[in-house]
């Protein structure tokens, strides 16, 4: 059993602000260490330009990402491909990797849950019905962080049929705890996705099975450019910030090459479980984010 110390130790990590935030107050709940470079670029303006706070929950320990570790093994000096070998040494890896990541996007605290990273696999049902992850802490640790921290908004992924069951699991997480939440300052919950610019946005309504999960119909989804150039005849984006933090990822090798690397947008839906009223704030959020920083109008 773990000490009450021992856990405290893993469960947060807080990062110092020289400035009061005057911003908006964001909880970011993942499954593991890099899923938040999808939403990296809204996270770096929210901290940077408008002065906000970003924290972070985080599912698992990570253990479980060695799959695309062959170049990280020889950075590590470590055989990362070798499953015994990875989960041994990959959690405290990719926690310096998620902190370094942390301190460029400008995130206050991590909140490490330490579930186990076991096997890829599309199906949530091991992981939500309590049989593989601890329910229990998760719930209990969760809303004891909306109620202390008053979030105005909170991120997960979309939990869309393709996605990792870890990664279905930590939004169902997320969502419930909004449902449980019975203080006056309900936080606005919404599901983002990357986006490249010769792409079509994932249809979703639903993650069959999982009602909370259903997106409200008619309301309007939210993005975010990041490749709006500025400076320098245009040569520059805020693509940069993305570059940034997945290069803190060393163990991980798919996110540099695929996905996170082409993003051109971030996309981001509205849960119908938020009351509709809600969606000027989420606009509001989404033009100041448009207009702030070097994408301010001069």
């Amino acid at each position: 059993m773990k000490t009450i110390s021992c856990l405290l130790l893993l469960s947060l990590f807080s990062f110092c602000h020289a400035v009061t935030a005057q911003g908006p107050k964001v909880l970011v709940v993942t499954a593991h260490p890099d899923d938040e470079t999808g939403f990296s670029v809204s996270l770096f303006k929210i901290t940077h330009e408008l002065k906000g706070i970003v924290d972070m929950a985080v599912m698992t320990d990570g253990g479980g990402g060695f799959a695309d570790s062959q170049l990280g093994a020889m950075y590590y000096g470590l055989n990362l491909t070798d499953s015994l070998v990875a989960r041994t040494h990959l959690p405290m890896i990719r926690k310096q990797e998620i902190l370094d990541a942390a301190k460029i996007m400008g995130l206050r605290n991590i909140y490490f849950m330490e579930q186990p990273d076991d096997w890829y696999t599309l199906d949530p049902t091991p992981y939500i019905s309590g049989k593989n992850w601890d329910i229990p802490f998760i719930e209990k640790r969760l809303d004891l962080i909306l109620a202390e921290r008053q979030y105005d908004f909170i991120i997960t992924m979309l939990p869309h049929a393709g996605q990792h069951g870890h990664h279905k699991t930590a939004v169902l997480m997320a969502l419930r705890a909004v449902q449980r939440f019975k203080g006056a300052h309900k936080p606005i919950i919404i599901a983002g996705s990357p986006l490249s610019a010769n792409a079509k946005p994932i249809e979703f309504t639903m993650l069959e099975g999982f009602p909370e999960t259903k997106i409200k119909a008619n309301a309007p989804t939210f993005t975010l450019n990041r490749v709006f150039r500025f400076k320098e005849n245009d040569k520059v984006s805020y693509k940069i910030v993305a570059d940034w933090v997945i290069a803190a990822y060393k163990s991980q090798g798919a996110i540099q090459e695929n996905g996170i690397h082409k993003t051109d947008f971030e996309h981001y839906r509205y849960f119908d479980i938020n009351d509709s009223q809600g969606i000027p704030q989420v606009q509001s959020l989404f033009k100041q984010l448009a207009n702030s920083g070097f994408a301010a109008p001069h």
